[in-house]
């Protein structure tokens, strides 16, 4: 038997594994589960596709729903929360003109789909400045919300950022869009598993989150919300069989997006697996555990020299993850050091003439694998 959660985990032994926020780590008993699917799959495919998948498909629908607080048939699968973005970016028609409000901490490849329709259709994207350092959630939300304009049509906004790993006011600025009648897209790739979702409260009309990451299922899990009223603007990236499969979901949401030709989707039915894993050992326990982690370990680094934040240690606006400044240091040098001379793999890239260090905490991580990442960056420099 597994004698610590690391024990539970298919890592390398050798390795300090500080990056979960990028790809996640799976559980070997989610894991075999993923698997199971699979070799159902496999050993007799006509019968899986035409009579296994679909019942299998709504039990996972509605663990997910209920783990995220939705309601019923407001939630679809997808690949990962990039793949939900890039549908709410097709589905929604856009005019010349239109603004869609985003800020600096957003992800890359996610601000690249905005660019792209933004090129075919005319519309602006309108990047908000964030403060440099953040004082407070009060500062942050005035400092997106003073960019909306009359010609605001879309607010684009995460509820974890990947570059900064700070909890962003989504709620209070979906609530303020939601007044002004301006639609609401959250990129919640970081938040299932990371922290409670209720989403039928949360007010987005749109939210797309991985389950990969923080939740601990297989890559390919996440999932994509409407809000009950918003569900009919979305349009399936690939028109497949929709609604004509005898097996067909009297939800036309449902039945056009779940589906979008054969696909291995063995990732999304072990979803319940993950979460059954997290309650059998009592993840509520192991977050808060991380969370005190996260905030020694950002303190730490910030007492060192030339090392500085980039917002408060405050329990409202970190969770699992953070984020510092290496200051007059290059992100690959640094990177390359940590994983040479320490096996930390940790991701570090350039911010002017500085570099950002973010660090991720899971159940698995040690105190020790902190002090070993803080003695070499002090080391540094």
């Amino acid at each position: 038997m597994p004698g610590t959660l690391r024990d539970f985990f298919l890592l390398e032994k050798d390795v300090v594994f500080l990056n979960h926020g990028s790809f996640g780590a799976c559980p070997i008993p989610v894991f075999e589960a993923y698997q199971a699917w699979q070799l159902q799959l496999e050993r007799q495919p006509v019968r899986f596709f035409v009579k296994e998948l679909w019942p299998a498909l709504e039990v996972a629908r509605r663990d997910v729903e209920a783990y995220v607080g939705a309601e019923q048939n407001c939630i679809v699968p997808v690949m990962n929360a990039t793949v939900g973005v890039n549908t709410i970016v097709q589905s929604l028609k856009l005019a010349p003109g239109d603004e869609i409000l985003s800020n600096e901490h957003e992800y890359g490849a996610c601000i690249r789909a905005w660019d792209k329709v933004c090129r075919h259709t005319g519309a602006v994207i309108v990047s908000a400045p964030i403060p440099d350092p953040i004082e407070s959630l009060e500062q942050l939300t005035e400092a997106i919300w003073s960019h909306v304009s009359d010609r605001t049509k879309v607010l684009f906004i995460s509820h974890i950022t990947s570059p900064s790993g700070i909890v962003f006011p989504a709620k209070e600025l979906c609530r303020r869009a939601r007044e002004r009648g301006i639609l609401t897209v959250v990129d919640g790739a970081h938040c299932a598993g990371q922290i409670p979702l209720d989403l039928k409260n949360f007010g987005a009309d749109f939210y797309t989150g991985n389950c990969h990451k923080w939740l601990c299922a297989p890559k390919g899990a996440a999932f994509l919300y409407a809000a009950p009223d918003k569900k009919h603007l979305l349009e399936p990236l690939m028109v497949s069989w929709g609604g004509t499969n005898e097996c067909a979901s009297d939800d036309a949401f449902v039945n056009e997006l779940q589906f979008q030709g054969t696909n291995d989707m063995s990732s999304f039915l072990a979803i319940s697996d993950a979460i059954k894993f997290q309650v059998e050992h009592n993840w509520n326990a192991v977050r808060e555990e991380c969370q005190k982690k996260i905030a020694w370990v950002k303190d730490e680094l910030e007492s060192l020299p030339n090392v500085r934040a980039l917002y408060p240690t405050n329990s409202d606006m970190q969770k699992q993850m953070t984020a510092v400044i290496l200051q007059g240091k290059k992100g690959q040098a640094v990177k390359d050091y940590l994983e040479a001379d320490y096996k930390i793999e940790i991701p570090v890239w350039d911010r002017g003439d500085d570099a950002v260090l973010r660090v991720s905490v899971q159940g698995y991580t040690t105190q020790e694998e902190l002090e070993l990442l803080v003695s070499a960056i002090k080391k540094l420099g």
